[in-house]
């Protein structure tokens, strides 16, 4: 497989395969005679210079780490039995559903990452946060603007649930980012993955009104020109768009026919 068709697959099925690929590796390797020791490196190898053909660094990280890892874990606890590791992934799918594997993985907003977006935007009424993960975003955005009427969606119920408990200042629905409708919304914020820029700014052309606003935390929109690009110092860079287009100017009173 080619690398740009290795990094379209959904992610984490490149990390799966990864490992998955490491413990076949080094089960095959075992099995015509290898040392386990010589086996387990040799697919050590392999799996990292595999990784690294993952589209970002965290995501290379994650899918290098994971083989040896779970070896690692195994070694360790190697009297239990092999399905009580299966039972491990429970938690995970609770906390990010298999619907939700196309969408973000949980990383959270940076404390300072929005500082500054209020200069250009002005002050939204009312602010979505589009996959809200455990709220980072809405408290970043509820310091920023704090008179603003916020809300928040979320596909994993845990994470819904629990970030209901933690931001009491705004309104979060568990339920798909991508069918909750935004043209009630002056402002947008997403931290997503960049394979989804186009379907949001999308959606947002045709739902937002004009003069409102999509903001994207570190991804742009490809091909999409944007109003300004917030980046200060280490900061993740922040693209701000208007997909509707400005508002239409108001005519003062007495000048329109």
């Amino acid at each position: 497989m080619s690398t740009l068709a290795w990094q379209r697959l959904p992610w984490p099925l490149p990390a799966l395969g990864v490992w998955a690929g490491g413990w076949l590796l080094w089960a095959l390797l075992g099995s015509v005679g290898l040392a386990a020791a010589v086996a387990f490196g040799m697919a050590l190898a392999v799996t990292t210079v595999v990784a690294l053909r993952c589209r970002s660094r965290w995501r290379q990280a994650i899918a290098a780490s994971g083989f040896p890892l779970s070896a690692m874990a195994l070694g360790v606890a190697g009297a239990l039995p092999p399905w009580i590791w299966l039972l491990l992934l429970l938690p995970v799918l609770a906390l990010y559903p298999l619907r939700a594997w196309s969408d973000a993985p949980l990383f959270p907003t940076p404390d300072d990452a929005l500082a500054g977006l209020d200069a250009i935007v002005g002050r939204p009424r009312r602010v979505h946060d589009a996959g809200c993960g455990l709220g980072h975003g809405l408290s970043a955005l509820h310091r920023l603007w704090p008179q603003a009427e916020l809300s928040g969606s979320e596909w994993s119920p845990l994470l819904a649930w629990a970030t209901r408990r933690r931001c009491r200042h705004a309104q979060v629905r568990r339920g798909d980012m991508w069918a909750i409708p935004w043209a009630d919304y002056d402002l947008v914020y997403l931290f997503q993955r960049p394979e989804s820029m186009g379907r949001a700014h999308a959606k947002a052309a045709r739902e937002l009104a004009p003069g409102a606003w999509l903001v994207s935390l570190e991804f742009a929109v490809p091909d999409a020109v944007p109003v300004a690009c917030v980046q200060c110092g280490d900061r993740k860079p922040l693209w701000v768009y208007q997909p509707a287009g400005p508002a239409a100017p108001s005519i003062p009173p007495g000048l329109g026919r």
